[in-house]
């Protein structure tokens, strides 16, 4: 690679011999875009068709190479990270001729004889910057978005999971369109290289505080941004809640992909009167989730930087440890942990945890704990737990979250025609389904106008007559 930028000129034709791999992979990305390659719907739906058949016939080169990464168990994984992609391929090319169709409106009354209607059209180049906690499912659903949309696209996986962003640079050109879609991989020095470039879209997931940098660079090309970032999810648990249900559903959503999900259950608040059982029944929940033989069935944490981050938050989170507790950085691990009533101003109730930690946070009813969470950055998911519908709305009316679960947690995001995404400092945009489809396309509008009649009085110069006329009409 070569480190010189790339000239304008180079960046307006796409052709130069030094060109570094990011600007060459946008260059060619936008030829075939301009090629006009990417728009018929009969493109779009073969690039779907050949991206459910990768992660099917790639399905074990893509879970070995999770679980050489970070120990991604294999029913796991493939529940979290191939499964999703294949549905959500298939559901957007069964409903993409439905959703490429025009929309017709009503022109008014100036506009008369005549029609209006929109136009759903390509955004164009995209470039796809997608994170390690899920790395085939968060790198290829926003590529089947962007592909249904009649878009060519660039995907940058992460660096922190190198097999997998590997495996993904191998198997996305035998399936795939090569002139319209590449991988490119590379580290932090690659994704800034590629913000560089003036895509016309861009697709984050990741953190808030890189979330701001990625807005910043794209607001330099006035390209439109799509920001899917975390947060510190709660769960209100109310005191009419079923304890056994609420209990072994957080826990499992706490230690699904060892807590490193963007919208895994970050603290519980629960009310006071049932807190002690709660407690009971989630410690219980964590020790049986996790079967006779926890190392064969536990995700690592990504790196020992995190290990490390993860016991550094134990260790000046305050309150009670229920459950848990150890942490081996070396080999990455950590133990399931149940944290009741931290101190509020630590770190572990200020950052997002990512990392199988609960803090449990005793509350006097769903109004503090409301008022708990509008105190806070508007969170990416929100669970409440409570057998009265009631009580489910006054929650779901009474606070801001990009997500509501009722009685679960995380289940949202795989309804496929719910917009997924987040609100404030958890994210910007949203995608799956129809969603992402208009997310990732300009809706045009299009108005047409007879040539009779020709009106004169619309014309100059204008008299009090043709003004009396006009005012009529407007």
């Amino acid at each position: 690679m070569v480190d010189t930028a790339p000239s304008e000129t180079s960046r307006a034709t796409g052709t130069s011999a030094a060109a570094s791999v990011p600007a060459a992979a946008f260059a060619r990305a936008r030829a075939a875009y301009r090629s006009g390659r990417t728009r018929p719907l009969s493109w779009r739906a073969e690039q779907l068709r050949a991206l459910r058949a990768l992660v099917r016939e790639g399905e074990d080169e893509l879970l070995h190479a999770m679980a050489d990464d970070f120990g991604k168990p294999r029913v796991e994984a493939w529940l979290a990270d191939l499964a999703p992609v294949a549905a959500e391929a298939a559901h957007l090319r069964h409903n993409l001729r439905r959703w490429a169709r025009p929309r017709w409106s009503w022109p008014g009354i100036a506009n008369m004889p005549g029609a209006a209607w929109t136009v759903p059209e390509p955004l164009g180049t995209v470039l796809v910057i997608s994170p390690w906690n899920y790395p085939v499912n968060l790198a290829l659903i926003p590529l089947a978005t962007a592909l249904a949309a009649g878009n060519a696209v660039v995907v940058k996986p992460s660096e922190l999971t190198p097999t997998t962003s590997a495996a993904l640079a191998r198997l996305v050109p035998r399936y795939l369109d090569e002139e319209a879609v590449t991988v490119v991989e590379g580290a932090v020095d690659v994704s800034t290289e590629l913000l560089e470039q003036p895509f016309d879209h861009v697709f984050f997931t990741g953190s808030t505080t890189v979330g701001r940098t990625v807005m910043a660079a794209a607001a330099r090309h006035l390209a439109s941004v799509t920001l899917e970032l975390g947060g510190k999810s709660p769960v209100v648990v109310a005191a009419d809640a079923d304890l056994d249900v609420a209990a072994r559903r957080v826990a499992w959503g706490k230690l699904l992909n060892a807590g490193q999900t963007c919208i895994a259950p970050d603290y519980v608040l629960v009310d006071r009167q049932v807190a002690d059982a709660f407690v009971d029944r989630v410690v219980q929940a964590m020790g049986s989730l996790q079967g006779p033989d926890p190392a064969a069935t536990r995700t690592r944490i990504v790196n020992e930087r995190h290990a490390e981050r993860l016991r550094s938050l134990l260790a000046t989170a305050g309150g009670t440890v229920a459950t848990g507790g150890a942490v081996d950085t070396a080999e990455r691990v950590v133990e399931p942990t149940v944290v009741v009533d931290p101190d509020l101003d630590a770190p572990i109730m200020q950052d997002e945890i990512f990392g199988p930690i609960l803090p449990v946070v005793r509350v006097d009813g769903v109004d503090e704990a409301m008022a708990f969470v509008n105190d806070r950055p508007k969170p990416l998911a929100l669970y409440v737990f409570s057998k009265s519908r009631a009580t489910q709305q006054r929650v779901v009316g009474g606070t801001t979250a990009g997500g509501v679960c009722l009685n679960h947690v995380m289940y949202h995001f795989i309804a496929p025609e719910l917009p997924f995404g987040g609100v404030g400092p958890s994210g910007l945009g949203a995608y799956h389904g129809r969603a992402g489809f208009e997310e990732l396309s300009h809706r045009k509008s299009v108005v047409r106008r007879g040539v009779w009649p020709d009106l004169s009085f619309s014309y100059p110069p204008y008299d009090e007559r043709k003004e009396r006329i006009i005012r009529r009409f407007m």
